[in-house]
């Protein structure tokens, strides 16, 4: 009797590397996840090892055969050879990630960029299944998005499309880590929140879920809230009108503030557009698991098993 075939999907982020086993029907066998070293680089690399060994292990216990991987990763990724080019916050640069853990696995190894792969998940499975023109906004520790047009999901010249993080949406504004002032991601992303709250008398310790949490009853943490969810429009409102997506998703961490985030950055949104009405906006269904689910389809998508994918539920790869 023959054994389940199964493929692994990890996602490398700065803090955690999650994957999960997934079944060429698209059911979630099992998962897992480490912390990220903070030195990232070799440490990092191996943490991956561990953890794609860890998967191998729990697909054999269930009587399964792992028969390729996928792992997306962020900064700019050569998908075409596998080669992570330069990921800063992984200390990763010139890394031939597939064949790394090719190396280690024995199994053929798919590489690609974790909001592209994100964005392929909510494509092919999750909120924007069938739709050819969309993009996805994650907001996280940083700031991110995928933009697909006519079904095509762009990688810019040098890989970099996407960094709408780096916006500027107040010019002369607050100083960002990459050395510009007003990004987008100093004001909106989850870091950037808890920082301003903080720094502007906030409770220490305080990250972006509290300011979210304390919106209606703490008029410091309402306005923290709002500069973010208005720089978010600003951004999106130039976003929009260059791409004319059908459909505005966000992903991410601070997606799950749900609709004390959706429902003023649409307002505000619509107010910048003025003329025409902004796309629907709504937050992810596949939530935190949009990553690994991308990084399994790539390795279907490898092995010339894309067409199976296309009979995925939702709820089983969730």
């Amino acid at each position: 009797m023959s054994s389940r075939e199964v493929v692994l999907g990890i996602d490398v982020g700065g803090t955690t590397v999650k994957g999960g086993v997934v079944g060429t029907d698209g059911s979630t066998v099992a998962s897992g996840s480490l912390a990220s070293p903070s030195a990232g680089g070799a440490a990092l690399l191996a943490s991956v090892r561990d953890l794609v060994a860890d998967l191998e292990a729990e697909a054999r216990a269930h009587g399964c055969t792992p028969v390729g991987a996928g792992v997306i990763v962020p900064g700019i990724v050569d998908e075409s050879t596998g080669r992570v080019v330069y990921a800063a916050n992984l200390s990763w640069e010139d890394l031939d990630l597939a064949t790394e853990l090719g190396s280690s696995t024995g199994l053929p190894v798919a590489v690609g960029h974790d909001v592209r792969g994100a964005s392929l998940a909510e494509r092919r499975v999750g909120g924007a299944r069938g739709l050819a023109d969309f993009v996805l906004v994650t907001l996280g520790t940083g700031i991110s998005c995928a933009i697909t047009t006519d079904g095509t999901t762009r990688v810019g010249a040098s890989g970099a499309a996407g960094e709408i993080g780096h916006t500027t949406v107040y010019p002369g504004g607050e100083t960002c880590s990459c050395g510009k002032r007003g990004c987008l991601e100093v004001y909106a992303s989850a870091g950037g929140i808890a920082r301003r709250y903080r720094a502007a008398g906030g409770e220490p310790g305080s990250s972006a879920a509290t300011v979210s949490g304390r919106v209606g009853s703490e008029e410091l943490a309402a306005r923290i809230w709002q500069d973010a969810t208005d720089a978010l429009a600003l951004a999106l409102a130039t976003l929009v009108l260059l791409v004319d997506p059908a459909l505005v998703l966000l992903g991410g961490g601070l997606s799950r503030a749900g609709d004390a985030l959706v429902v003023p950055t649409l307002a505000r949104l619509g107010e910048e557009l003025s003329w025409r009405a902004p796309p629907p906006m709504r937050v992810s269904p596949l939530g935190a698991g949009a990553g690994r689910i991308g990084a399994a389809i790539l390795a279907m998508d490898a092995l010339g098993k894309g067409d199976l994918v296309d009979r995925w539920q939702t709820g089983r790869t969730g």
